[in-house]
């Protein structure tokens, strides 16, 4: 990534420009634009940034593109975000990824969104358990703890 060639493109173009020209990008290289690329194209500097940012983790990332979405798609499977699951399986599916490996993955944003609910659970019920005399943790504080 030459980030000095890419800033300097941006200035020459222009930000509008710039933002219409890599919509026109990821519409052709996934299909269509994310309904958050579209409404942030409404503040071109905000999607070139944001974009800009995106970029660099993934462009800069030791892990195979195949890799980076099967992670984006679990995460976004673990938020709950449908949108960014279907267009992080379809990005993953163009970069080489099977459906088993799909799967696989859903398999395990679950195991770690269910992990969540409970961690958050328990330690709700813990300090319920112990009122004041457990800190945030539920373990029991000691007669000198504050």
């Amino acid at each position: 990534m030459d980030f000095e060639a890419i800033i300097q493109r941006i200035k020459e173009d222009g930000s509008d420009k710039t933002a219409r020209c890599w919509l026109e990008q990821i519409e052709k290289e996934y299909g269509a634009v994310p309904l958050i690329f579209q409404r942030m194209s409404e503040r071109p500097e905000v999607l070139i940034s944001h974009l800009l940012y995106k970029g660099s983790v993934t462009q800069l990332s030791t892990l195979e593109p195949k890799v980076v979405e099967l992670i984006s798609m679990a995460v976004g499977a673990a938020l709950k975000c449908s949108h960014c699951v279907e267009y992080h399986m379809k990005a993953a599916q163009a970069k080489g990824a099977t459906r088993e490996e799909i799967l696989e993955t859903v398999l395990i944003a679950g195991l770690l969104a269910n992990a969540a609910v409970l961690a958050d659970a328990y330690r709700v019920v813990n300090g319920a358990e112990c009122g004041a005399t457990c800190d945030i943790s539920g373990i029991p504080k000691k007669k000198d703890d504050k």
